[in-house]
């Protein structure tokens, strides 16, 4: 466990359901190794124009370019040995897309570990009034780059994630967010900032018939609730 490093990631893709759309750019930053990673992908379907207005990757651009298969291998090679792979988002996006591209291509995953920085944000930077990539530049006075191209968003990130760590070991922050954590004030939606036993009992079970606690990366707040009240 002692010399794992971490590695940087981000996808750009053809939509937001991972069970449906593709990914058309893959890209990742190894600050042990000062070296970076980076594919645009064919995903064998029209990019809506919607997608390609935020990332701005059009057909045209990936026509000639692999399919996820191919960069899969190339990405696997940069990737090598005990890694742990880091994305803004990474729980509730990236990883979700990963899964379903290396199964769509018949391909096994490596048995990487993966770490969500916006989690990290908010449960350890609560003083942050956003978590948002972008706005966390911003606050940490880092230069404007390309947003949302998958690059960009990795070096952004990689500066961004230094700064909020304070350096620390990535041993120590994957441990930091395997435990479970104390919320005590609802860290999204309409409510957010608001202690938990003040939450409006209707809104409690809108987020419970919505599916809300049924998502990976909201199980520290269902875990929360339960000791108030039953979810």
């Amino acid at each position: 466990m002692g010399s794992s490093r971490a590695i940087f990631y981000d996808t750009e893709t053809t939509g937001l359901q991972a069970e449906k759309e593709r990914v058309i750019e893959l890209a990742a930053y190894d600050p042990l190794h000062d070296r970076s990673f980076v594919a645009l992908i064919n995903p064998g379907k029209p990019i809506p124009a919607e997608a390609t207005a935020v990332h701005h990757i059009s057909d045209e651009m990936v026509a000639d370019s692999p399919p996820f298969s191919e960069v899969a291998e190339k990405f696997c090679a940069f990737c090598e040995g005990d890694v742990i792979l880091v994305a803004h988002n990474n729980d509730a996006f990236d990883i979700h897309f990963m899964k379903a591209e290396f199964s769509r291509a018949g391909l096994t995953m490596p048995p990487w570990r993966f770490m969500d920085s916006l989690k990290w944000a908010r449960r350890y930077r609560p003083d942050l009034p956003r978590h948002t990539l972008q706005s966390l530049r911003e606050i940490y006075g880092i230069a404007s780059n390309n947003a949302h191209r998958a690059l960009d968003d990795v070096v952004v990130l990689h500066q961004v994630f230094k700064i909020m760590t304070d350096d620390l070991p990535v041993e120590t922050i994957y441990a930091l967010m395997n435990v479970p954590a104390e919320i005590h004030h609802m860290p999204f939606g309409k409510f957010q900032g608001t202690l938990l036993k003040d939450l409006p009992k209707d809104y409690i079970s809108w987020m419970k018939a919505s599916g809300v606690f049924l998502k990976p990366e909201n199980q520290d707040l269902k875990r929360a609730l339960d000791k108030i009240c039953a979810v």
